[in-house]
């Protein structure tokens, strides 16, 4: 494979985890990556083998059922699972973002409970957010959590819930207060309780693997400590914690431009023209030198946010850095490649048309480039921005 990690300092044990996650990514995933895409089929067998290889639990620590290892390892995976399917990198992204959270908010016994269970694979997390009317604003959201006695009710629709059919329970956002963000609270609620229900499927340009729905509350009714941390903040403090999430979709960019470079490296050796193979050529040539200047560009920032989420150090605005460059670097050379590739790369005969297609939304979800540009410009400006 093309652009060796030798230029970031991987300990033993994260370059095990990420050459695991590679080898099953190449055994479990490739040969049927294909037929998985065009079918928009979510792998489930999957995940319980990813969960045996301890690759669902990475940030769990190993007392919960965990492999307990940091968010350098967490972006390796996620860097090599997207090598070869985007989709089910977003899976276990997001899996990982609720174990990480549940880490950082939940009382012991939400984590005595949930973790072991998340951590084996045969649970998996969803995370609902977004509303029809609410999107990069969040802080505006409709959904209500109502106190009765010793319960919450629980009701609105959430759109665009990432495993939300899948899973056995779900992250989700809901009103207990006033305006702002300071009347949200953060709930885990088991999928299987009454009222709780799949309002649509949503059919993707890309990352077709992965479930997404839309998931109507309707009277659900969950008891009082099914929320994360105190009434109001939790909001907050779940974003805050889920900051580590736009490490997770860098990396998946990261894979997704790691998998461009790979095929277009191939693709110029064997594909001649003029007597000779296009490679030779600088219009050709000169993309894929671009091309792996900015997938080593995209590693270094990604592996320095989850260097910094692991050291207990600010990290939010090298997270979005990351994500804003590997992401808009992703779906810029997925094209490059599919315009080396010519007529071939516009056919399923060749996989730079699924690349080019799961690239996009990587500038999309967990927060648009524009919202990146935000953070890390307020950052420097403060309140002029």
């Amino acid at each position: 494979m093309i652009g060796e990690r030798n230029q970031f300092d991987l300990t033993d044990e994260q370059r095990q985890v990420s050459e695991l996650a590679a080898e099953i990514a190449r055994r479990e995933i490739a040969p049927h990556i294909a037929q998985w895409d065009r079918e928009h089929y979510f792998p489930r067998p999957l995940f319980d083998r990813l969960g045996a290889a301890g690759l669902m639990g990475i940030v769990i620590p190993e007392p919960y059922g965990g492999a307990g290892l940091d968010y350098v390892s967490y972006a390796l995976v996620v860097e090599e699972l997207a090598k070869v399917d985007a989709g089910t990198a977003t899976t276990v992204s997001v899996h990982t973002m609720i174990c990480a959270v549940l880490l950082a908010l939940g009382s012991e016994a939400q984590k005595s409970r949930w973790l072991p269970r998340l951590a084996s694979g045969r649970e998996i997390g969803a995370f609902a957010l977004t509303e029809p009317d609410v999107g990069s604003d969040a802080s505006q959201l409709r959904a209500s959590a109502r106190r009765d006695g010793n319960e919450y009710v629980l009701n609105g629709r959430k759109q665009w819930c990432t495993n939300g059919s899948q899973a056995a329970l779900t992250m989700g956002m809901f009103r207990t207060g006033g305006a702002g963000s300071r009347g949200v609270s953060a709930f885990i609620v088991e999928n299987a309780l009454p009222g709780i229900r799949v309002e649509k499927v949503t059919e993707k340009l890309g990352i077709r693997t992965s479930d997404t729905v839309d998931l109507t509350f309707d009277d659900v009714r969950v008891p009082l400590d099914a929320m994360l941390g105190d009434e109001g903040e939790g909001f907050v403090n779940a974003l805050r914690t889920l900051s580590g999430g736009r490490i997770g979709i860098a990396a998946q960019a990261t894979g997704i431009l790691a998998a461009a470079l790979d095929a277009s490296v191939k693709f110029a050796g064997e594909r001649t023209a003029f007597g000779k193979p296009i490679g030779a050529f600088e219009g050709v040539s000169f993309k894929i030198a671009q091309m792996a200047t900015d997938l080593d560009a995209a590693r270094l920032l990604t592996y320095r946010a989850a260097a910094l989420a692991d050291a207990g150090r600010p990290f939010a605005t090298e997270a979005s850095k990351a994500k804003l460059f590997a992401s808009t670097a992703a779906r810029r050379h997925a094209a490059e490649a599919l315009q080396i590739h010519g007529g071939y790369g516009y056919t399923t005969e060749f996989p730079v048309e699924r690349y080019y297609r799961d690239a996009k939304i990587t500038e999309i979800y967990e927060g648009t480039s524009e919202i990146q540009q935000i953070i890390i410009a307020r950052s420097l400006l403060g309140k002029l921005a």
